[in-house]
């Protein structure tokens, strides 16, 4: 939707670029692995930051939906295992809003620290697990 909408004002006036599509020294590409906090499950995160913007996600790969359900209850709730994450990179901190990729009632959220260290960004959930990791531009 970004790119989009980024072509969109580039065809309108190819000439001039808007005041507010600064760049930023943190726009890229950011990869990296958290531990895995206390829950033992370690996220992959993939950030892309284009003008302050931020937009990625976070993966689990040891995350499993239901088992199969013998007793004939009901199921239990799938584990999260992809988490949406957006936000705007201001200065040396920010926060950013997580959300759970689930189909359920049961309706899953967070917030991460972000603090620029050097050449890194250091991620921390707040809350939940407690994971930290520390991305590198790629």
């Amino acid at each position: 939707m970004k790119k989009l909408l980024r072509l969109l004002l580039l065809v309108a006036s190819p000439a001039a670029s808007p005041a507010w599509a600064q760049t930023s020294p943190l726009d890229g590409e950011w990869r990296g692995r958290s531990n895995g906090g206390a829950c033992n499950a370690p996220l992959d995160y993939q950030l892309s930051i284009d003008t302050g913007i931020v937009d990625g996600t976070a993966s689990d790969a040891t995350a499993r939906g239901p088992v199969p359900n013998l007793k004939k209850s009901a199921p239990p709730a799938p584990t999260p295992g992809l988490w949406q994450i957006h936000g705007v990179a201001k200065g040396g901190s920010f926060s950013l809003l997580t959300t759970a990729s689930v189909k359920s009632e049961d309706r899953r959220s967070g917030k991460l620290s972000v603090a620029v260290q050097g050449a890194s960004l250091v991620v921390t959930e707040q809350g939940g697990c407690g994971r930290a990791a520390t991305l590198t531009k790629n």
